[in-house]
Formats: C-alpha cells, sequence, structure tokens
C-alpha cells in the first residue's frame, strides 16, 4: 500500500515528530524562528570563572523543499569577579539540506554547511573571531516501527548532530580580567578548530495513545509533550572536552514549540555549576502561511511524506 500525506516540515517523519533541540541542531529543515533561545550558566574563561546569559535568535528559510538558508546570532551578557562585559556574538549564515528520508522507520538525516562571519561579534566577549567554516551533519530517528514485542519502546527516538567549527585565520581580540587591576586587559584570543557535538534521547507522548501502533502516519494533532535529555559536547582540537547533560522537555502545539532544560555540567570545563536554558520555536509555515506557505524558489508545498 502507499500512503501519502501533505506534510509540514517540522522534522516529521512517518508519525515522527523530532523536537526542536537547543543544544545541538536538529534534523528538521524548515521555516522557523527562534526568539528567544535564553541561557543561563557559570564556566571558566580567560583564567577566570564567568557566568554567562545569552539570549539566542535563529532563522531558517526554506529555498526548496529540502534546502533552507539559515541566519544566527546572540546577544551575550558576562558577569566576571572584576566586572561585566557584553555585547553581540558571531554572527553565522549557512545552508542546511535534508539528505535522506525514510517515513516507514522515521528517519531523517540532514547536511549542513555554514559561515561564521569574522570580526561579527565583539571583543568584550571574546567572539573577535576570525571567519570559520562549519560542516556539519544532524541525524533522527524514531522507534514506532518497531514490532508489537517491542511496543512499549515505540514513544522513544534518539537524535544526533556533529559540526566541526574550522578556523580561517589566527584569532582575535577578547577582554580577560585582570585580578591585580581589578579591570579588563585586552588579550589575543587564538583560534582553535572544535568539534561540537552530542544526542538527544525523545519520548513521544503521542505514542502513549492506542492509534500508534507502527502502521502508517495517521492524521494526529501536533500537540503533545516531549520529556527529554541532551548530552552536548565542545571538543577544541588539544584541550579538555566541555560536557554537560541537559534534561528538559517540549511542549508541542501546532504553530509554535516552547522548550526548558536544566544545564548539568559533566566536567568543570562544561560549567561550575548548574544552569538553565529555555526556547520559544515558532513554525512559520503554520503560523504565517501567506508568506511562508511554499518555499522561496519552488511552486509546491514544502514536501509530501511518502509511506508506504
Amino acid at each position: 500500500m502507499l500512503w501519502a500525506q501533505s506534510a509540514s516540515a517540522h522534522g516529521i517523519a512517518g508519525n515522527r515528530y523530532f523536537a526542536g533541540t537547543m543544544t545541538i541542531d536538529d534534523p528538521a529543515v524548515a521555516d522557523e524562528l527562534i526568539l528567544p533561545n535564553f541561557n543561563y550558566l557559570g564556566f571558566p574563561a580567560q583564567g577566570s570563572d564567568v557566568v554567562e546569559n545569552r539570549i539566542n535568535g535563529a532563522f531558517a528559510r526554506l529555498l526548496t523543499p529540502s534546502l533552507a538558508f539559515t541566519v544566527d546570532s546572540s546577544s551575550v551578557h558576562q558577569s566576571w569577579p572584576t566586572g561585566r562585559t557584553s555585547g553581540f556574538d558571531k554572527t553565522n549564515i549557512g545552508l542546511k539540506y535534508e539528505a535522506f528520508r525514510d517515513n516507514r522507520h522515521e528517519m531523517l538525516v540532514s547536511i549542513g554547511l555554514a559561515w561564521g562571519i569574522g570580526h561579527s561579534g565583539a571583543v568584550a566577549i571574546g567572539a573577535d573571531a576570525p571567519d570559520t567554516i562549519q560542516p556539519g551533519i544532524f541525524f533522527g530517528k524514531g522507534f514506532g516501527d518497531l514490532p508489537d514485542s517491542l511496543s512499549w519502546m515505540r514513544p522513544f527516538a534518539v537524535t544526533a548532530a556533529a559540526v566541526d567549527e574550522v578556523p580561517i585565520g589566527s584569532g582575535g581580540m577578547a577582554l580577560a580580567p585582570n585580578p591585580v587591576t581589578g579591570r579588563f586587559d585586552t588579550v589575543l584570543s587564538p583560534a582553535v578548530e572544535t568539534l561540537h557535538w552530542g544526542f538527544s534521547v525523545q519520548y513521544s507522548t503521542l505514542y502513549l495513545t492506542k492509534r500508534f501502533d507502527g502502521g502508517p502516519p495517521k492524521d494526529e494533532p501536533l500537540n503533545q509533550l516531549v520529556p527529554l535529555v541532551e548530552f552536548r559536547f565542545d571538543s577544541p582540537r588539544g584541550q579538555a572536552t566541555a560536557a554537560t547533560a541537559n534534561p528538559g522537555f517540549a511542549y508541542v502545539a501546532v504553530t509554535w514549540q516552547v522548550a526548558a532544560e536544566a544545564i548539568i555540567p559533566l566536567n568543570r570545563a562544561g560549567g561550575t555549576g548548574p544552569g538553565f536554558r529555555a526556547q520559544l520555536l515558532l513554525f512559520l509555515d503554520d503560523l504565517v502561511p501567506s508568506l511562508f506557505g511554499k518555499p522561496l524558489l519552488a511552486d509546491r508545498p514544502a514536501h509530501s511524506q511518502i509511506a508506504w
């Protein structure tokens, strides 16, 4: 049997919705706006400790049903023992492409390539970095296709991502606290290749309803609660990996998703104490269909899900 439905591109494969994650990028290619993504965490930096409040915004616009243009940046406020600094982080622009989809087995794979615009960030927060190239891969797999003997596992899904941030240049400048003078000194901030990677484990409460039996997709509402835990790792070449565990939840509606997580450092590089993050994600194609109802370079909606 061949079954098809018209689908918005919110990271849906078959019956599975992959929640928009906050510490790693999800496998969705869609018209989306993240505003805000708030992050609070203390961590070691520049030979001292800093507590950082970060407000991130990100925008993605479909060019074709499977290719999106992306842009993101952040406003950052830092509290050091010697004072406070603030400014904008580096701006990133890029392309993200849905390379593989298997609706029957609830699987998505996307690839991306971003450009970190050199010196677009503030020296005050150490964001005066050179240009960077950021190739990445993003994966999602749901277990709704499991047999009846393993039906208890059908609500689960995993996503994973890896982005290699490669600097093109030697470095930039940053402000570092001077404990002797009680002021900030301008210092060199070397550029280091960094691998950003991680994974999430998600639980879809829609699979607790009787209609989800591992068969073809059904016309179900998107609304659902998705408990999840993310694990993030930042591995600078030749330096210690910063590791965090991030338990939380996402609540998904038809036009938006709200999510919140605790940040639990797994080592000192990952943080000096627990933190917190929260996010509002807007599905622009459903929220403003007259403007985002179809890709910029195509006459048809996002794409059709072809199951089996």
